[in-house]
């Protein structure tokens, strides 16, 4: 009894906590296979972040348009509002993918209920969390 009680409440922690670190966690993974279709497809690939939820956009006939034909770089929703802040030595606002090898380093703050992540990429195709 007592071992399905801590299974249990093992269970509800877990499911309760899809936490800051958790979103963080995919969004990383996400932004490595953005990396990687703008290397395949040839175009740039960006992060439009609000509040309320997240999408990866391709530019395509002179603009940026939402990857809805990607079933893994669709919009998805923040599980609460959620803040993004972007912090780069070149100062842009976006993180964005090209066809470059290489890219500029950020640190993408992911901030929520007074917490906060960030993922620091290294600007050659590796994100980690902080």
């Amino acid at each position: 009894i007592a071992g399905v009680l801590v299974g249990v409440a093992t269970l509800s922690i877990g499911a309760f906590d899809r936490s800051l670190r958790f979103e963080t966690e995919r969004l990383a993974q996400l932004l490595t296979l953005a990396r990687e279709e703008a290397l395949v497809r040839g175009a740039p690939i960006r992060l439009e972040a609000d509040d309320e939820r997240y999408r990866f956009a391709i530019w395509r006939d002179r603009r940026w348009q939402a990857l809805i034909d990607d079933r893994d770089l669709r919009e998805r929703a923040w599980e609460r509002p959620t803040r993004i802040r972007i912090e780069r030595a070149d100062e842009r606002p976006v993180v964005e993918f090209g066809r470059d090898q290489v890219d500029a380093p950020f640190l993408l703050h992911v901030e929520r209920d007074g917490e906060q992540v960030t993922i620091v990429a290294n600007g050659l195709g590796t994100f980690t969390l902080r």
